[in-house]
């Protein structure tokens, strides 16, 4: 008999059921894909309004200790130590072949360093971590937190009603204030390349701000259905995809998280050979003639011979035509390359477009 593991559960759950959220299983948790008016309407209220999306099943966590970010440097391509208090970075922690073990958040604090990580690798991320931190650093997981995103043009104004330090952010900055007496982390960041915050709060006031913030005119619930087709739009990475083990950050087109002179990091020598010499595969966006979707796995092909493959795709609301993003050989990876996808043995024809598909719109000032 096999025995089934159950599935967890965000502090949200319950407020999901009753939005009418279609439940999945994703990451170990059970999460909302979609609610009752579906994903293209979704999509386009988060970028015409604002969005609320619960991401408390990333995993969050703090590396406390003055020798913190001079720790974390090590494990990234750098620039941790350069971070003032109260601002952000994007960046990846690589293997000893160059692949990538997860692309994280990180916010200087001042007690250290407060991570994001992707909820599918928090337990191999928190365990690496772990083992490779100096004694002088003091790692904490942070499960008693959830975490939100509320994304869009409109969302600075209704968080500014709450919390009017918010206001006060620009793109990748972050500050600790109040929503309604619960103390919460702010950034201004998110994954859909629209203006917008990530909070993290207490999970025993997770439902209360919620019902808040959704209570707000122009903010509705967004799943993870929306969640990706937005990020595909922006051109963003999603780990398992574009990035993964065996996926070093230049293939994946990460050069820009790089610090100039830092070479001591795991896989440093194979991946700074790259970023000199160029990777023999690439990330690049494909526009997909027709309507059909080109999803990922499926391989792109040159007069017949395989070249790479599809890493995500879907339909895009914003472009009203299916969208994806792919590896390929860098020779076929010029802006205007006609190429084929194969969906179900038909060739589809895609062309090499540059990335994102949709503008950003974060507020940089």
């Amino acid at each position: 008999m096999v025995m089934m593991t159950s599935s967890k559960q965000t502090p949200l759950y319950d407020l999901h059921r009753q939005l009418g959220a279609k439940m999945t299983t994703f990451a170990g948790y059970q999460m909302p894909v979609q609610y009752k008016n579906g994903i293209i309407h979704e999509h386009l209220h988060c970028r015409s309004q604002a969005g609320f999306f619960d991401i408390s099943h990333m995993g969050q966590c703090r590396i406390l200790g003055e020798g913190a970010p001079q720790a974390l440097e090590k494990l990234t391509p750098g620039g941790i130590v350069d971070l003032k208090c109260g601002t952000q970075k994007y960046t990846v922690l690589t293997n000893a072949d160059g692949g990538v073990i997860d692309d994280i958040i990180v916010t200087r604090i001042e007690s250290g360093l407060s991570l994001i990580v992707n909820a599918g690798c928090k337990d191999k991320d928190f365990a690496y971590l772990r083992s490779q931190l100096p004694t002088d650093c003091v790692f904490k997981e942070l499960a008693e937190l959830a975490l939100f995103a509320l994304q869009g043009p409109t969302a600075a104004a209704v968080l500014a009603k709450f919390a009017p330090q918010t206001g006060e952010l620009k793109f990748m900055q972050a500050c600790t204030t109040k929503i309604a007496g619960t103390v919460c982390d702010i950034s201004r960041s998110g994954y859909t390349g629209e203006d917008g915050f990530e909070i993290s709060l207490p999970q025993a006031d997770a439902e209360r701000i919620a019902r808040l913030l959704l209570a707000e005119d122009g903010v509705e619930p967004i799943g993870l259905g929306a969640r990706d087709t937005l990020r595909l739009e922006a051109g963003l990475c999603l780990y398992g995809h574009e990035l993964n083990e065996s996926i070093t950050p230049i293939e994946a087109g990460l050069q820009w998280i790089f610090k100039k002179g830092h070479s001591d990091f795991p896989g440093a020598e194979k991946i700074l050979a790259q970023r000199q010499n160029g990777a023999e595969r690439v990330r690049v966006g494909l526009l997909v003639d027709g309507r059909i979707p080109v999803r990922d796995g499926c391989e792109i092909v040159h007069q017949d011979q395989p070249i790479g493959t599809v890493t995500s795709g879907s339909f895009s609301p914003s472009l009203n035509r299916p969208v994806a993003m792919a590896l390929l050989e860098r020779r076929f990876a010029e802006l205007g390359t006609e190429l084929s996808a194969l969906v179900r043995n038909s060739a589809i024809s895609v062309t090499v477009t540059s990335l994102p598909f949709v503008p950003h719109r974060y507020l940089r000032r």
